[in-house]
């Protein structure tokens, strides 16, 4: 599922069935992806207004740790998944994120041109990865890739983070292991939801790309 913003007040993107993110085209609307937030959505901070063609993010928390953090999202749908975002953090701090709640989240994240892979688990927090120069705007990219469980040990799947060169090439930044943002072991019942976020100034979103992998 490829989108890209309407120009309007309103944040619920238009969505396209080509693989190529900014194409034209439409479908039922039963199709568009349900998009969600952090218990309130207001103008100020989510908008496609600010820089038409573009949704925009402003920052309303340090992180995605905090409760009302500036975030728009969408439930992992697919086992297996790759999603892309065209990010445009210049003037701000965000990225990709995958999220089961504000103390369990893997979050790709651009800002200060650098790239980093940051893990949140339960009370512990590391930085995984950090690539230095890069400018804006870069691509970031999730691949989610299950496999079967073969012991207690295992997780379901494995979360890949990286972002593309110009050439489209994708430049790997670390994975890990999916049993943590699980509920099996984080508890809860909403599930992922994988989406786009702000945790510094105003950051900008030019399309989203979630594709289901075999």
């Amino acid at each position: 599922t490829s989108v890209a913003w309407t120009p309007v007040a309103e944040t619920v993107p238009t969505t396209n069935t080509s693989t190529t993110p900014k194409s034209a085209g439409t479908i039922p609307a039963s199709s568009i992806p349900r998009w969600v937030s952090l218990r309130q959505r207001p103008i100020e901070l989510c908008t496609t207004e600010e820089r038409p063609g573009w949704l925009t993010l402003n920052a309303s928390a340090g992180s995605l740790d905090d409760l009302d953090g500036t975030f728009v999202g969408r439930r992992q749908q697919h086992p297996s998944c790759r999603v892309r975002v065209l990010v445009d953090a210049a003037h701000g701090r965000g990225g990709l994120v995958v999220r089961l709640d504000d103390r369990h989240h893997y979050e790709i994240e651009v800002g200060a041109g650098r790239v980093q892979l940051l893990a949140r688990i339960g009370p512990l927090k590391s930085v995984v990865a950090t690539k230095p120069g890069f400018a804006d705007p870069v691509v970031l990219v999730l691949d989610v890739t299950a496999h079967p469980v073969t012991e207690a040990r295992s997780g379901p799947d494995v979360l890949s983070f990286g972002m593309e060169d110009p050439e489209g090439t994708v430049i790997p930044l670390g994975s890990l292991d999916g049993r943590y943002l699980s509920t099996e072991v984080a508890g809860g019942f909403t599930g992922r939801v994988i989406g786009m976020y702000a945790a510094e100034g105003t950051v900008h979103f030019d399309w989203f790309d979630y594709e289901p992998q075999p």
